[in-house]
């Protein structure tokens, strides 16, 4: 692989495939692309014909799921 290429992914702007995001999320890439289909899951932007994810919109869309559990007892509270 080109060392310049492998650099630019590695910066602030570098763009997630569908094929990486599937695989960070650990979810078939049939999940990704149906929920695109139907309007869920996080955004993504299109290049032409290239679907990508920004890693900050990602990130955004986990932090906004509901959580699991008893947030006051994992606070400290009664």
């Amino acid at each position: 692989m080109n060392p310049s290429f492998v650099e630019r992914r590695k910066g602030p702007t570098a763009l997630l495939t569908e094929h990486e995001v599937a695989k960070r999320l650990n979810i078939s890439l049939g999940s990704i692309r149906r929920w695109r289909l139907l309007g869920h899951g996080p955004v993504f932007i299109k290049i032409g014909s290239l679907v990508r994810y920004r890693p900050e919109d990602l990130d955004s869309w986990l932090a906004a799921l509901p959580k699991g559990g008893n947030e006051e007892l994992k606070k400290g509270g009664n």
